[in-house]
């Protein structure tokens, strides 16, 4: 019979969680959510910018309905890849080295696309984008919860997503100014392209010097990295509060154990996995479909483009005022019940938008459900790294995003053509429907997770608790 054995080092994993659980929040959280919230800011303007594009080059170009949707869906087709392959590559080789890599790329690709001299060379170029812009997400998810202390985890990743969602209104802000004319010999859309890919290589000079992960430096058995991050974090924020930081709560030493992709198919990961597969799949419908067509299902109600973009503009400032009032609600409310609470109302805003015919009615349902959207973002983007453990966090989260990518992608064929044949009112009923399968999947297999540390949630299952489980040493 073997004994307890505290981890006197300090570098152990349960010891590097239990040092960065206990910080409070500090300047340097603050900077490190700053940072990392920057790169969701080109998701919401990537997602956007795609309906515009589609809205803008199909006459000109004189786009099929077929091209027109494979322009629209090809960012996330590209992300469907992304999200599966990165993902993994980041739980092999560091969160830090591919946070810098694929935005680097991502920034080039988008200098790039904004050259495109036909509409396959534009779609090639935005499928090979949506690669390194889903890793991003993944990553932002991942590193951020393993750097954040537990009781602020879900407010401070809400705050990195209020960043993000800045990118709706701003782009389609750029594109009613931009889009329809030329600027220095350069058509407004290219613009839009030049913006994002510049955007990106600022945001990449900025966060050069991140630190990785030392809860993955410490599962990959380099427990002295690990050690010297969380030193020095905790150098930093002590001298920033300029008081002592509480004592460390003593955790047990247990050995890293090798925990591979197929444990997600084996309890006590099965149940979660089918969740959020189901979950992906057929919440992209409710999220993606508004902000990625809005702009094609208005100028199909007879709508100038240029209205278009100014109600779908105003609509989407919805979007980081929904991401700020995320910030209380993801502590406060059972992450699983507040998910479930706004699709619910997108379901319902959807509707109003399909039937509404004043500017005021489609203005205002347009906002709820960016409000709705940006809450039920935030919650899930929290929620889903929660779920697994540090060793295939970004895999598992990865995987399941990529078939929200592959819906997002497939989405513009479906609904274009319900769209034109049925009109806008046929779109929404539909998505409301899916919306409901969506809820019941969460309601009825999500575990809940609010207050919880990492390790407690990913280690035990669903009856998990706050503090470490004890566990005999080898």
């Amino acid at each position: 019979m073997t004994d307890l054995k505290p981890d006197l080092s300090g570098s152990g994993p349960r010891q590097i969680a239990a040092r960065l659980d206990r910080l409070p929040v500090s300047r340097w959280h603050w900077k490190l959510v700053t940072l990392v919230g920057l790169a969701t800011f080109f998701d919401s303007y990537e997602i956007f910018m795609s309906g515009i594009l589609g809205s803008v080059l199909k006459k000109p170009w004189h786009l099929t309905s077929f091209s027109t949707s494979l322009l629209v869906g090809a960012p996330f087709f590209g992300m469907v890849f992304g999200a599966i392959f990165l993902g993994m590559l980041s739980d092999r080789f560091g969160r830090r080295q591919l946070f810098m890599y694929n935005l680097a790329a991502y920034s080039l690709l988008g200098v790039v696309a904004a050259f495109s001299v036909n509409v396959e060379m534009l779609i090639a170029l935005r499928l090979v984008s949506g690669v390194f812009l889903a890793a991003e997400l993944i990553l932002v998810d991942t590193y951020l919860s393993e750097l954040l202390p537990r009781t602020a985890r879900g407010r401070l990743i809400s705050v990195a997503y209020a960043i993000g969602f800045l990118g709706t209104p701003v782009v389609a802000g750029l594109g009613g100014l931009l889009i329809v004319k030329t600027h220095f010999l350069i058509d407004g859309w290219r613009w839009m392209l030049l913006a994002g890919g510049i955007g990106a290589l600022l945001v990449f000079w900025l966060r050069r010097h991140l630190p990785e992960s030392p809860r993955w430096l410490a599962e990959r058995n380099r427990p002295q990295e690990a050690d010297a991050v969380v030193s020095e974090v905790e150098r930093t924020v002590e001298r920033q509060l300029g008081r002592s930081l509480p004592e460390v709560q003593p955790a047990v030493l247990a050995p890293v154990k090798k925990i591979r992709f197929r444990a997600m198919f084996r309890p006590p990961y099965l149940k979660r996995t089918v969740m959020m597969w189901i979950f992906q799949i057929t919440q992209t419908v409710g999220q993606y479909g508004f902000a990625s067509l809005a702009t094609l299902i208005l100028v199909s109600k007879g709508y100038t483009i240029q209205s278009s973009l100014l109600y779908t503009a105003v609509s989407f400032i919805g979007a980081p005022v929904g991401a700020l009032l995320a910030v209380p609600l993801v502590e406060r409310v059972e992450r699983k019940h507040l998910i479930i609470g706004g699709l619910v109302l997108i379901a319902v805003a959807g509707i109003v938008f399909g039937n509404g015919t004043s500017a005021a009615v489609i203005v205002i349902a347009g906002a709820v459900i960016t409000v709705c959207n940006s809450v039920v973002s935030s919650a899930w983007h929290i929620y889903q790294a929660e779920l697994f453990p540090t060793q295939v966090r970004s895999t598992a989260s990865g995987v399941a995003y990529s078939l929200s990518r592959l819906t997002a992608g497939l989405l513009p064929f479906g609904a274009l053509a319900i769209l034109d044949d049925f009109g806008p009112t046929l779109v929404f009923v539909v998505a409301a429907v899916i919306t409901t399968v969506t809820c019941l999947d969460l309601a009825i297999l999500g575990p809940r997770t609010n207050g919880r540390n990492l390790e407690a949630v990913a280690g035990t299952g669903d009856r998990a608790t706050a503090e470490p489980v004890p566990q005999r040493s080898a």
